[in-house]
């Protein structure tokens, strides 16, 4: 068993708060996690019609029939329950009492807003991080490999091949979390539209020029990435706030939560492929942002990271701003450290004003220091979080 980073979060926050919600894509080890977190709670999963039926028809025995504490999986299949949850945890003032885990983060988001504010812990679990899978022994030997295979525990656990996992995985997701709410005629654009977002990982988001391509409008393009959003399949990274120049980019660049799912969209079946292929570049670069984002949140913290380009070309790929000061890093996916991979540093800090702390990210496997700028290997993306 792979032992996840937010475990100790989750188990201190229990004992503070009644409530606990784990929210993150199908597959990202929620169940389990909150199982071996809370050994001893009842266990029930609103997917079971039979499930859902007894705790429609009298929700306040259902929840108080379950005196150990309970963990209530795909919370999101019944909102109306949160507000028998407010009541019941208000009157018992018992930490932890509740878990709720689900995959899709804009209904959890809504009902938590709405009925728990206050009482409720939100976290966010993710597939795994390259720091958990170094810790067990389990991270693939170069990026090439790990871009493929991608971080969904069932990959490592079954060792299954991401040639079979990930097509089904993304059918799955089509037929379970958007056919409901795609209608039935859009299902095959909507198909086409990720495969386009794989190609543009990385690039700043043009929705006129997605709808172009998919055959439908502009707003349609808009709520449907924010579909894969809220389901955690994709993320937006936004421009720094900040403006050091008097021209910058405000559009937020597009990026996969999993380069194992991205690649399979691009049709990469194999490392080889990754290696020659011409977005293995963008793909590295996702790579390394979405680990940075997962440092965070295995922290319980919101990824206060960014990234900056101005008008004539220069781009920082990714900042992260912390009550210390800055860190700008550039992501390189040569395995060679080259000289001209610390212009843009060393340019985006006289344009700052001030002392940063630089970090370069690379696909190589030994770390320095030069110009005084920290040089990571690939894998070491933990130490840019926190």
């Amino acid at each position: 068993m792979i032992s996840r980073s937010l475990k100790p979060i989750l188990l201190t926050m229990a004992g503070k708060m009644p409530i606990i919600s784990i929210t993150g894509p199908r597959q990202s080890g929620k169940t389990t996690l909150s199982k071996i977190c809370f050994p001893d709670y009842d266990y029930v999963n609103l997917e079971s019609p039979e499930t859902r039926l007894a705790a429609q028809e009298d929700p306040k025995a259902f929840l108080r029939a379950h005196k150990k504490g309970l963990i209530i999986d795909e919370a999101q299949r019944m909102p109306d329950l949160f507000s028998y949850l407010q009541v019941i945890s208000d009157e018992k003032g018992k930490p932890g009492e509740y878990i709720l885990t689900g995959s899709q983060n804009f209904l959890l988001r809504h009902t938590i807003s709405q009925s728990l504010a206050g009482r409720v812990f939100v976290s966010h679990l993710l597939p795994f991080s390259l720091q958990e899978l170094r810790h067990a022994g389990l991270l693939p030997e170069n990026p090439n490999e790990a871009l493929l295979k991608g971080f969904y525990p069932r990959l490592y656990d079954k060792d299954i091949e991401p040639a079979l996992f990930y097509p089904s995985y993304n059918q799955t997701y089509l037929e379970r979390d958007i056919a409901g709410l795609v209608h039935a005629t859009n299902i095959n654009a909507f198909r086409k539209f990720m495969e386009l977002l794989a190609g543009r990982v990385g690039q700043l988001i043009n929705f006129s020029a997605l709808s172009i391509e998919v055959g439908t409008d502009h707003k349609t393009i808009q709520s449907w990435c924010s579909l894969l959003e809220a389901g955690f399949m994709i993320f937006f990274l936004r421009p720094f706030h900040k403006n050091y120049s008097k021209r910058i980019v405000k559009s937020p660049k597009v990026y996969f939560y999993d380069t194992g799912l991205a690649c399979s969209l691009l049709g990469i079946k194999s490392a080889g492929d990754v290696a020659k292929h011409w977005a293995r570049g963008a793909l590295f670069e996702n790579m390394m942002v979405a680990d940075c984002i997962k440092g965070f949140y295995n922290r319980g913290q919101r990824p206060p990271v960014y990234f900056w380009r101005d008008s004539k070309g220069l781009e920082i790929d990714l900042l992260i701003e912390e009550s210390s000061g800055i860190k700008a890093i550039e992501i390189k996916s040569g395995t060679t450290i080259n000289t001209d991979f610390f212009s843009n540093l060393e340019k985006f800090e006289k344009l700052a004003g001030g002392p940063l702390s630089r970090y370069i990210l690379y696909g190589g496997d030994s770390g320095t220091v030069r110009r005084e700028t920290k040089v990571l290997p690939w894998f070491e993306t933990a130490k840019l979080a926190g």
